[in-house]
């Protein structure tokens, strides 16, 4: 299929997703088939380390419309969302991971909106299925602090589900930071966006690519990316806590100097010792954070390295 008569590409991030591929190749093919525009899917195996690159391969054997990229190793799930519009080629790309929660049957709705006109139309969550109820906590209340802690507006309860227009694409690929927040990205350089709503579903099969530790890391991806705040906070926090300590050292002063009376012993002089100590070091580590970034986009290594492709008849870099 010519490059210039691909209308959208799906884009599928894939990790140890043997249970799932299968079937979110089948629904993919069917929605797209049903949509009457011509297509690619292009899965990205982020080094997974079941059969998952084996049952793609294999699809793509008999499917020249899939697309195969295999990383060398794991990479990330932004860093293989960013592989698959590197490597796109239609006149809309579509980010729809392969666990089937986001509905593949929404993407019709979303082409409908981008011939209206709109750049970016992402999928908003109005319910959430099949999750517990430490997960939705933590999803609400992460979206919410997002919004009040970056400087760029963000949409709520809406995730990499989305599609973006070819020229939100090529914007894309001229930011070239390492520690990724492909949302974030696509709000910060504005365009015109729009959303359609959806209730997200239980998963397919097989387990979640994102435990809490993943979460957290990707927490702090996306607030150091887009602002300064907790820096502010960290020297805001500091000049309140060398207030206090000088009205306390007055105070002890005064005791000392001008009352008989002694400081009893040295347990509050050790408790307020570790709690400013506790906070000095949770504002090195903030600091860290942000110092942290800096190295790895000094390092200027590549995003991702690819093993193989397929299906490929040219590279699109």
């Amino acid at each position: 299929m010519a490059n210039d008569k691909i209308v959208c590409s799906i884009v599928v991030p894939v990790f140890n997703e043997e249970l799932v591929v299968n079937e979110s190749y089948k629904r993919l093919k069917e929605v797209m088939e049903s949509s009457g525009v011509s297509y690619e899917i292009i899965f990205i195996n982020d080094g997974s380390r079941d059969k998952t690159v084996s049952i793609i391969n294999k699809i793509c054997e008999v499917d020249k419309t899939v697309r195969l990229i295999d990383f060398s190793r794991n990479f990330g799930h932004q860093v293989a969302i960013t592989a698959g519009m590197d490597f796109s080629s239609g006149e809309c790309v579509i980010v729809i991971d392969a666990d089937l929660q986001d509905p593949p049957e929404v993407m019709l709705e979303m082409l409908e909106k981008w011939r209206k006109g709109y750049d970016v139309v992402y999928g908003k969550r109005v319910k959430r299925r099949g999750e517990t109820v430490f997960k939705k906590a933590t999803a609400m209340f992460f979206y919410r602090f997002l919004k009040i802690m970056t400087d760029v507006d963000i949409p709520v309860d809406a995730g990499d589900f989305r599609l973006i227009d070819r020229k939100v694409c090529d914007a894309l690929k001229k930011v070239h930071e390492k520690n990724r927040f492909v949302r974030g990205l696509i709000s910060w350089m504005g365009f015109k966006q729009t959303s359609v709503e959806f209730e997200r579903q239980p998963r397919y099969a097989g387990v979640t690519k994102y435990p809490l530790k993943k979460m957290v890391k990707f927490a702090f991806d996306a607030i150091t990316s887009f602002s300064y705040k907790p820096l502010k906070i960290a020297s805001y926090a500091g000049i309140l806590l060398s207030f206090f300590s000088f009205i306390y050292l007055v105070y002890v002063l005064y005791l000392r100097l001008f009352t008989a009376r002694t400081v009893p012993g040295w347990t509050s002089t050790l408790a307020v010792s570790l709690l400013f100590n506790g906070i000095i070091l949770m504002m090195l580590g903030i600091i860290g954070e942000y110092i942290g970034r800096i190295y790895d986009e000094a390092k200027n290594r590549p995003l991702y390295i690819i093993r193989e492709m397929n299906n490929f008849e040219d590279e699109r870099k």
